[in-house]
């Protein structure tokens, strides 16, 4: 029954809508003869102002700017009392549009909404809808529950910590920062919670590390000395100060022995090779170029530079589809196949190594989580 109510109700307001403008404009248009009375009016005074002229009553500079103002009016009246004539004419036209939306604009509403709409649907007011299966709920709807949670309960420190990381998935640094404040207020310092909210307080920031940022980053790094994150940004921090030397040693120390598989790894040295650092030595294995290519590279045109890139790429898939490779160098390629932005070489290289190492689930678990990690296949 309320359904209906609201049907009705909506199509009287979208009548109504029609009805009221239209009833407004005839309402305002001046009869016709009161617009032929003022023309004559005007045109009395133009002849008035000549009389005056020639008996010298006026001088000419005052006849003239008299005889303008009095035009000005006339052609006013005269087009007010054309459109009112135009109106006139329109009268049986508007009396269509109010028909039309009195009888036929309900009717088509009703019609459109008995086919696209779910009449026997019960109603689902928002309360309904948040208190939903999680599972059946869209992300805005979730989080719209979740915020409802903390403000009826603002110290679930626990609530906070999950809300905070969907924030910066939606583009809400802002939110998040406030968030993660809030869940290590209530909940205690931890390194990862710290390095989190310096990390949107620079993201809300465009990126540049400001004094509450790199405070976060410093309480992180007291917490957990290896922690990469905090260390990461606060090397990127003493760049944009302009502390070259120090940015420089903040990226080598960072890079010392890291795994170049890692997703960091790449924006790094290339902040490093900006400032005219010399890239150190990283992880054994899978690092790709030598210190030698890296240092020929850091010497290069970024065209030339990418182009070595792409060739070094090119060599290490043409060599895997021939002669095979670990999971870890299949990897590697997927991983330099999705830097490169060449998304379908990187999903076939992802076919051919499931199907290099069928039947061995150590591989293909390793495997699976690299896709997953770059991208290539959705995280369950």
């Amino acid at each position: 029954m309320i359904l209906w109510i609201l049907i009705a109700a909506m199509t009287a307001a979208a009548a109504l809508s029609i009805l009221v403008p239209l009833a407004h404009t005839r309402a305002e248009e001046p009869a016709e003869d009161v617009q032929t009375a003022d023309e004559a009016v005007y045109r009395q005074q133009l002849e008035e102002v000549e009389r005056d002229l020639d008996r010298g009553l006026i001088d000419p500079a005052a006849a003239e700017a008299a005889r303008t103002e009095i035009a000005r009016r006339l052609l006013a009246a005269h087009e007010r009392g054309q459109n009112g004539r135009k109106s006139a004419e329109s009268k049986s036209s508007l009396r269509t549009a109010q028909v039309i939306a009195v009888a036929v604009l309900p009717m088509f509403a009703l019609g459109l909404y008995l086919f696209l709409g779910a009449p026997g649907m019960p109603d689902q007011p928002l309360s309904a809808r948040m208190t939903a299966p999680a599972e059946d709920q869209s992300v805005d709807v979730l989080v719209a529950r979740v915020e409802k949670h903390l403000a009826e309960n603002p110290e679930d420190g626990q609530g906070w910590v999950v809300v905070a990381p969907v924030y910066m998935q939606l583009g809400k640094p802002e939110q998040a920062a406030q968030a993660y404040a809030n869940a290590i207020r209530l909940l205690g310092r931890r390194d990862d919670w710290e390095a989190n909210l310096g990390e949107a307080l620079t993201v809300a920031n465009d990126g540049i590390v400001n004094v509450a940022a790199r405070e976060a980053f410093e309480r992180a790094i007291a917490l957990e000395p290896e922690a990469i994150k905090p260390r990461f940004f606060l090397a990127l921090a003493l760049g944009q100060e302009g502390k070259t030397e120090a940015a420089i040693a903040a990226w080598q120390d960072l890079l010392e022995g890291a795994d170049p598989r890692e997703a960091w790894v790449a924006s790094a040295v290339s902040s490093l090779e900006r400032l005219g650092g010399t890239v150190p030595e990283m992880g054994d294995g899978l690092r790709g170029p030598d210190q030698e290519q890296m240092a020929a590279a850091s010497q290069m045109m970024p065209e030339d530079r990418q182009q070595m890139i792409e060739g070094m790429v090119a060599g290490l898939d043409a060599r895997l589809k021939s002669d095979g490779g670990s999971a870890d160098e299949w990897a590697q390629l997927m991983r330099a196949q999705v830097v490169l932005g060449n998304e379908d070489a990187a999903r076939e290289a992802f076919e051919l190594a499931q199907a290099a190492f069928e039947g061995d689930e150590e591989a293909l678990a390793s495997i699976n989580d690299a896709a997953r990690e770059f991208g290539i296949i959705k995280s369950n």
